[in-house]
């Protein structure tokens, strides 16, 4: 029989808990920052691995295919470390799983080898997805459900405020360096090792953080940490996977992460078309801050809204909006159309912590589970891009566009009814 589950016992609640939470949140925004800005970072080594080893766009996709398919083979089994560790200690060990991965880049630009480059982004993203799986949960755990999405987008506001910073970071330190290389030493290898110095940098900082992390006393919320959750009944459920909220938020993730993805993707090559922008890759890359920060504004502006309009309301308006933009940048050119796709970051902001923190409704102690099961939909930023990629091949950038359309349209369909539970 299975055994019942009481949340206050689980949770201490005699304890106060929540004397804590301030800080941790504060403590935690900084991993946000960080791998919001290592992700994004990914949007300026496309382009530039694209012209150093001659890829087309499918191959330059393989980037993003690498990098967000550590999420499908990471996600389930750092669920159940972090399950096995608790939430700081998980948190620990991804910063110094990603610390490695950045460190990576040293030797796979020494090689100048596009094989090294792959794995060492895999190494990088395994840290990044463990965070990830410790991280989101943590911060929904930190209060009510009700406000666990005003949390989130609180939190992924500085996520969002790493992506916007990222471009300038990488157009000065390796699309800028990079035109230099090229033009007094036209070789691979010189071209290559640009990557060196921001990435040992990123290192230092990730090494850092987990030192520092690793000795901050944060709360521990033990309600989520179960040994064995397959043998507790929470509201008549035994398994995440019997809450279909969750499975169409899973579903919903993977169609979010790779649309967001695929658009930001293409930014730097469809801003350099002659009839969008005409733009250098140094000059396009800066142009992504704007993509990114309509980003960091929308999840500052939907922290507070949200704490008055219905999260899932305000994620079908979102997603409408967004897909009228793409639909615009698709059939226009000029100014039109390189503001109409920038403006879908705006629009984007609020989609990954609603639809992470409305799939995780109510679940109890099957929440780190379901963690999991959404970190795993993450992959839909490697598949998605590199379907894209295949198109813009065949066809052109512009009309490769209509895939992010199509997953707007089944995320206005989640936040519009799919999340009632």
């Amino acid at each position: 029989m299975a055994s019942s589950y009481n949340p206050e016992i689980a949770t201490g609640l005699g304890e106060k808990p929540q004397e804590n939470y301030r800080f941790a949140l504060i403590s935690l925004t900084s991993l946000f920052f960080m791998w919001g800005f290592i992700t994004c970072l990914n949007d300026i080594l496309i382009p530039h691995l694209k012209a150093v080893f001659s890829l087309n766009y499918t191959q330059a996709m393989l980037i993003q295919f690498c990098f967000f398919g550590a999420y499908f083979l990471v996600s389930l089994p750092a669920g159940k470390l972090v399950k096995r560790l608790g939430y700081q200690k998980g948190i620990v060990t991804g910063l110094v799983v990603a610390s490695l991965g950045c460190a990576l880049f040293y030797p796979a630009a020494e090689f100048a080898t596009y094989g090294l480059f792959l794995g060492a982004l895999f190494v990088l993203a395994s840290g990044i997805t463990l965070l990830q799986v410790a991280a989101n949960p943590y911060v929904n755990s930190m209060g009510s459900s009700e406000t666990a999405s005003s949390r989130l987008n609180l939190t992924q506001a500085f996520n969002a405020l790493g992506t916007t910073v990222a471009p300038f970071f990488g157009a000065v330190l390796i699309l800028s360096v990079a035109s230099s290389a090229a033009s007094d030493l036209v070789n691979t290898q010189a071209e290559a090792e640009v990557v060196k110095l921001p990435y040992l940098l990123l290192s230092g900082i990730l090494a850092s953080l987990a030192l520092i992390f690793s000795k901050l006393k944060l709360p521990k919320i033990e309600a989520h940490m179960a040994d064995d959750t397959s043998q507790i009944s929470y509201k008549g459920k035994t398994s995440a996977l019997q809450s279909t909220h969750l499975v169409l938020g899973a579903v919903c993730l993977f169609v979010y992460v790779g649309a967001e993805v695929s658009i930001g993707s293409f930014l730097v090559s469809f801003l350099g078309e002659s009839h969008i922008a005409g733009l250098k890759e140094a000059d396009a890359a800066h142009y992504i801050a704007y993509y990114w920060g309509g980003a960091m504004i929308g999840r500052f502006i939907g922290s507070v809204v949200m704490q008055k309009i219905a999260a899932g309301k305000m994620l079908a308006f979102n997603a409408l909006m967004a897909a009228l933009l793409v639909a615009v940048a698709m059939t226009s050119s000029g100014s039109m159309a390189m503001w109409a796709i920038l403006a879908v970051g705006l629009f984007n902001s609020i989609m990954f912590p609603t639809i992470f923190s409305l799939a995780l409704r109510d679940l109890g102690p099957h929440t780190s589970q379901g963690s999991g099961m959404l970190c795993l939909a993450i992959v839909g930023g490697a598949i998605l891009p590199l379907l894209q990629g295949i198109t813009a091949d065949a066809f052109s950038i512009q009309q490769a566009f209509f895939l992010p359309i199509i997953c707007y349209g089944y995320i206005f369909f989640y936040g519009a009814k799919g999340s009632k539970m």
